[in-house]
């Protein structure tokens, strides 16, 4: 008997292990729900809020200079994605972790990128989305209404298509 409950149990830990990963992802937000509460300023100083996001579809990219795959994500947000939406009601908001602001202009400058940028000094904005320790190279997009209708993780060709799907059926629907 205790053979069998310690299986069990051994059973149940890894399926929720795998479960909880497959699904989060490191994050610790799901889709549907509402955007954490959050408030920064880019890089030029405009101030930004969920109040001052509140009608727009938003892309939050969280990044860093020293990521490779970041790196290799960037030129197709910038095409695909800002070049592409950036007329209507939408932003994309780079969203830089833990580095100081020359080091993140020259990143910018580097990747050839003109959407706005700020800098998560300290992590916490990027802590209100993920669980302790997980990786950048992250796009969280918001509905009008501040709720969160995509995550993704890495890059990957069929995800990044499936934003661009969600972002461009959000924007027919207003």
């Amino acid at each position: 008997m205790k053979n069998l409950l310690f299986s069990c149990f051994i059973l149940f830990l890894t399926n929720a292990t795998f479960a909880q990963q497959k699904q989060d992802r490191g994050y610790r937000v799901s889709v549907g729900d509402q955007v954490p509460s959050f408030n920064f300023k880019l890089l030029d100083g405009t101030p930004v809020s969920n109040k001052s996001l509140k009608g727009k579809i938003v892309v939050l990219q969280f990044t860093a200079s020293w990521c490779s795959v970041c790196r290799k994500e960037m030129p197709h947000l910038e095409k695909e994605v800002w070049q592409q939406f950036k007329n209507d009601d939408f932003i994309l908001i780079g969203i830089d972790l833990k580095e100081d602001v020359e080091k993140v202009k020259r990143f910018i400058a580097q990747m050839n990128v003109s959407y706005p940028f700020t800098i998560d000094t300290d992590g916490s904005l990027f802590e209100k989305f993920t669980l302790p320790n997980a990786g950048v190279t992250r796009n969280i997009v918001l509905d009008k209404n501040g709720k969160i209708i995509f995550l993704s993780r890495l890059y990957d060709v069929e995800e990044f298509k499936q934003m661009v799907d969600t972002i461009k059926n959000s924007l027919a629907k207003s």
